[in-house]
């Protein structure tokens, strides 16, 4: 309710700038001790996903967050487990605002962000500063001007960097704004990649006395034999499941909309049912080896049951909660567990 009054204002701004505005004042009511009245109580539906339990399957997709530095207000909401970053080794400013553009008739954004962040040192020191005790996820990727040849240092790096403290880690290898990232997907790239991030936790696990779950990020725009490909390699190299989808270069759906010619990639209701397609994709190529993490167009508690009905163990939520605010992730998370009840 508070949201659908904000909103106006929020939409009547640039979107990196109201994204700003709305942590900020999302920080502030946490302080109060408001913020977890305002979204309502968390709804418990318990998953256990990556030898995690997870208090309920919906979660925060990466990139609302990419700094760590709004956990805590973010965890308030009511999510079953939150997912921040992208983070590279070293700090980058991104691609050049503007970078991020709303097209409301189609509940969509379009966002070239280019990985901005303040780098993994800054991120590590924000995410032990937190008093978060839920489940987080940490999303890495590698620096603008690493060569793709040498994308493996730069995600060891990272590795060896949140190991620590993340609850699960995603290797970000689909992200459409970073030039060549989505070439990681294919081919010896990506066995070169899982091999290399393999042996890296092998040698973590025996550090610390805990191994860490990797899931890998994958593009929307794969056809049926990469997702193939990827779920094969995946399993191959002892990863712990899959997030589908990142942002997709498509305009179907948008084409003649406002901003759609914007270079980036395209996130919301018209992503629903190309990200439901690779899900069902995944799950046939998988049969159960690994979990399927949806995300993607999910605007209302029925997308994220469709999710999880094409083969999806948890969800992630993004655009879907830019346009319908914090309520969306109480909706999702009662339709999942009515429909665990219901036996779906």
């Amino acid at each position: 309710m508070l949201y659908s009054l904000a909103r106006p204002l929020l939409f009547s701004l640039d979107p990196e700038r109201a994204h700003k505005l709305a942590l900020g004042a999302l920080d502030l009511a946490a302080h109060l001790g408001i913020a977890r009245v305002l979204a309502g109580p968390v709804v418990q539906a318990p998953r256990n996903v990556m030898g995690l339990t997870f208090p309920n399957p919906v979660g925060l997709a990466a990139g609302l967050d990419k700094n760590a530095s709004h956990i805590e207000a973010l965890s308030q909401l009511g999510f079953g487990f939150l997912e921040v970053g992208t983070v590279t080794p070293r700090p980058q400013p991104g691609n050049p605002p503007k970078r991020m553009f709303r097209i409301r008739p189609a509940r969509a954004l379009i966002n070239r962000m280019g990985f901005n962040n303040l780098g993994v040192d800054t991120f590590v020191s924000n995410v032990r500063a937190s008093r978060h005790q839920g489940i987080l996820g940490i999303n890495v990727g590698k620096n603008f001007d690493t060569p793709i040849e040498r994308a493996l240092d730069d995600y060891r790096h990272c590795l060896r960097s949140v190991y620590a403290c993340a609850s699960y880690i995603t290797i970000n290898i689909s992200s459409p704004n970073t030039q060549n990232l989505r070439s990681l997907q294919e081919g010896p790239a990506l066995e070169n990649l899982l091999s290399g991030l393999a042996l890296e936790r092998m040698a973590l696990s025996e550090r610390y006395g805990h191994r860490v779950p990797i899931a890998i990020k994958i593009s929307p725009d794969l056809d049926k034999a990469d997702v193939r490909f990827v779920a094969d390699s995946a399993c191959r190299h002892g990863m712990d499941a899959i997030i589908a989808t990142n942002t997709t270069t498509s305009r179907a759906g948008v084409e003649h909309l406002r901003h759609a010619a914007q270079a980036g990639g395209l996130s919301g209701a018209p992503l629903r049912e190309r990200a439901t397609r690779i899900v069902q994709w995944l799950s046939e190529a998988l049969a159960g080896e690994l979990p399927i993490i949806a995300a993607g167009g999910i605007m209302r508690g029925a997308d994220a049951a469709e999710k999880i009905a094409a083969g999806a163990s948890l969800v992630q939520l993004y655009t879907g909660v830019i346009y319908r605010g914090p309520q969306l992730v109480g909706e999702c998370a009662r339709a999942l567990k009515v429909g665990a009840q219901d036996g779906g």
